[in-house]
């Protein structure tokens, strides 16, 4: 397929700086799970959310919230200068590859990094004694699924933007609020009575849901079945709105 062509050519360039970030990206969650893991939770001891410890209760939702932040930054400020700084969809769309090739393509790619990340949290989870069991690879499927959300609807913004200057808004007021109050430190029903419904429909919540259910093998599939039909159909709702979004901003 075409979009597999965008796909590869994102990897070709990825091929050629990803050594810089190899080591960022392997410690940074190894000292983040080791400073709050044991050292919070050392501190909340025996009284650690569902009597697992808190390393078991963090790291999944950790994992979940690493994609989210991935999709957030890779379909802002890399996706906006394809657009209009490098003029990169320009060059592309000059070949037989549609808009909708391209835009499949890099929904791909962005899946593979997401992969990518959430592989390396999931290792250093196993590496510290968490998720030993196959289920961490259903834990690192919710995560990329968690953020390809994230992903489709950021992209659908990206498109209509001019100069990036409303993405400082959308790291600081949506995605740093969602992931502080969304249940990865600490369980929604701590929160008060009115922000608990806002925690419930946040997409990271389902993701951190499902990831640490699947870790900690405390989700049944009846219960796990809701928040994969939301995330879907967050999913598949913003692909169709971004995918509308990059028609009009290439095609003009």
């Amino acid at each position: 397929m075409r979009a597999n062509r965008v796909l590869y050519r994102n990897a070709r360039v990825y091929a050629r700086t990803w050594r810089s970030g190899v080591f960022f990206s392997f410690f940074q969650p190894l000292l983040f799970l080791s400073a709050i893991g044991f050292g919070v939770g050392k501190l909340v001891g025996a009284d650690a959310p569902g009597g697992r410890g808190y390393l078991a209760f963090l790291a999944p939702a950790l994992l979940a919230s690493a994609c989210m932040q991935t999709a957030t930054f890779e379909s802002t400020y890399p996706l906006l200068g394809k657009i209009q700084w490098r003029r990169t969809y320009e060059a592309i769309l000059a070949t037989p590859i549609s808009v909708r090739d391209l835009f499949a393509g890099e929904i791909r790619w962005l899946a593979i990094r997401m992969l990518m990340v959430g592989g390396t949290f999931a290792a250093v989870m196993v590496l510290l004694g968490v998720g030993r069991s196959p289920w961490i690879l259903a834990a690192l499927a919710a995560g990329v699924l968690t953020g390809l959300v994230f992903a489709t609807v950021i992209s659908a913004f990206t498109a209509r933007t001019k100069n990036g200057a409303e993405f400082n808004f959308i790291f600081r007021f949506v995605i740093t609020p969602m992931f502080l109050f969304s249940g990865t430190f600490f369980p929604i029903d701590r929160l008060p009575e009115y922000l608990q419904p806002v925690a419930l429909a946040t997409p990271l919540y389902h993701g951190v849901a499902l990831a640490r259910g699947f870790v900690t093998q405390t989700l049944a599939p009846l219960e796990a079945l809701p928040h994969i039909a939301y995330l879907l159909v967050l999913f598949g709702l913003a692909y169709w709105v971004a995918l509308r979004a990059f028609t009009k901003r290439l095609a003009s």
